[in-house]
């Protein structure tokens, strides 16, 4: 074989073993690519799953807030309450003087 055939064969492997590497590195990186979409497709589907699981009892969320409402109007009954009880009770003082 002459030195030109024995070239023109060592560039052409090479040339074709640094294909099947670069095949071999592209695939690699898309076989995890894919499991890592797949985890993440995963998790929305579980995160979906869970929204419709809680929105189950939205009918619950009106009477929430109307009980919510109550509580508040009853605080608010018991602060004016207070108010008026406390100022009742302070002393007055008629010559502006502090006691």
């Amino acid at each position: 074989m002459a030195d030109n055939e024995l070239t023109y064969w060592s560039v052409i492997l090479l040339l074709g073993l640094i294909v099947i590497l670069a095949v071999v590195a592209l695939l690699s990186l898309l076989v995890y690519y894919v499991k890592l979409i797949d985890k993440r497709v995963a998790a929305v589907r579980d995160t979906l799953e869970r929204v419709t699981e809680n929105t189950e009892h939205a009918a619950l969320i009106p009477q929430t807030a109307d009980r919510v409402d109550a509580v508040l109007a009853e605080g608010l009954q018991h602060h004016l309450f207070l108010g008026r009880a406390a100022l009742a009770t302070a002393p007055s003082t008629s010559s502006g003087e502090p006691s």
